[in-house]
């Protein structure tokens, strides 16, 4: 898998001007909060029974990412009724899992929506594959992604408090996993955060995971250092914040064999947000062990 990511990245050069233009981009936001960085305008949006669309606050330069959608998986009682978001992985390669775990959230009463996160499933340009984009040393348009996901989070979680719901949840995994973690910086009203393999270390994502090696490669030739990717981490990095919910409403799980999302750096986390609770489960990044122990072990918690 992290040859075929690897291989991905080839198709995405950067360009004379690229670092100018990623200086340029940390500069104007160096100075901004959580809270301006993610600031969510209002939206009026129309809620039907199986989907909700509306356009971008945040563009990319990519009509089809620029206009996000969301798959609405409605319990018996509507809209008003407890809200999960199920944030999927980077590449994820399809929504048949997805589905089935948000009819197990509907028996127990939740809501689930399916979330296209930036540049996948619907959102995914012409000519490029699912999340392609999502990731790649275009580190302006990594950002952006990121910053994306988030704003519309924040407007979903508007559009469900308009009609009735006051508490929500995070299932999210991977790629999901750090926007989920983000989200949490900005928002305080979940029962519960479940973070599985997070990316959670960006310094390891980019220099020295084994699914980036292309990707730093042309960051180093293009003169782009860790310094310079670091004056963004206050914005962008799991590592620099903490959530606006109690630790104790954050579990996230762990792979004993994960290379890409080291168990080593999310225990860290764990550490850092004191009172979390961390699963370990043997298996590495891909694997179909962790969701049913994080779901068996909410429902332990009486968080179900």
């Amino acid at each position: 898998m992290c040859a075929a990511l690897n291989a991905v990245q080839m198709r995405h050069r950067l360009h004379a001007s690229s670092r100018d233009e990623l200086e340029r981009y940390i500069i104007d936001c160096e100075t901004l909060s959580l809270a301006q960085f993610y600031q969510a305008p209002h939206i009026n949006v129309q809620l039907n029974t199986s989907t909700c669309s509306w356009p971008s606050p945040v563009t990319t330069g990519f009509p089809e990412n620029d206009h996000n959608h969301v798959d609405l998986f409605l319990c018996e009682r509507g809209a008003s009724a407890p809200t999960i978001f199920l944030l999927h992985a980077l590449m994820s390669c399809s929504d048949t899992g997805y589905r089935e775990w948000a009819r197990k959230f509907n028996a127990r009463g939740w809501n689930a929506c399916f979330v296209h996160l930036p540049f996948h499933y619907s959102r995914t340009p012409r000519g490029f594959f699912n999340g392609e984009l999502a990731i790649s040393a275009d580190l302006v348009r990594t950002a952006q992604g990121l910053r994306q996901a988030v704003i519309e989070l924040r407007q979903l979680m508007q559009i469900f408090r308009e009609r009735g719901c006051r508490e929500f949840a995070l299932w999210a995994s991977s790629y999901g996993g750090w926007i989920g973690a983000l989200l949490s910086f900005v928002e305080r009203d979940f029962r519960f955060v479940a973070l599985m393999e997070p990316i959670v270390n960006i310094e390891h994502a980019i220099w020295e995971c084994a699914a980036a090696v292309r990707l730093r490669s042309q960051l180093r030739q293009n003169g782009i250092t860790h310094a310079l990717v670091e004056r963004h981490f206050h914005l962008t990095s799991p590592m620099h914040n903490k959530p606006l919910c109690e630790n104790e409403r954050v579990i996230f799980a762990a792979g004993d064999y994960d290379q890409i999302a080291r168990g080593s750096d999310i225990a860290s986390l764990h550490e850092k947000w004191r009172g979390s609770e961390l699963l370990r489960v043997p298996q590495g990044h891909f694997g179909y062990l962790m969701m049913p122990a994080m779901f068996a072990r909410l429902i332990e918690r009486e968080l179900l």
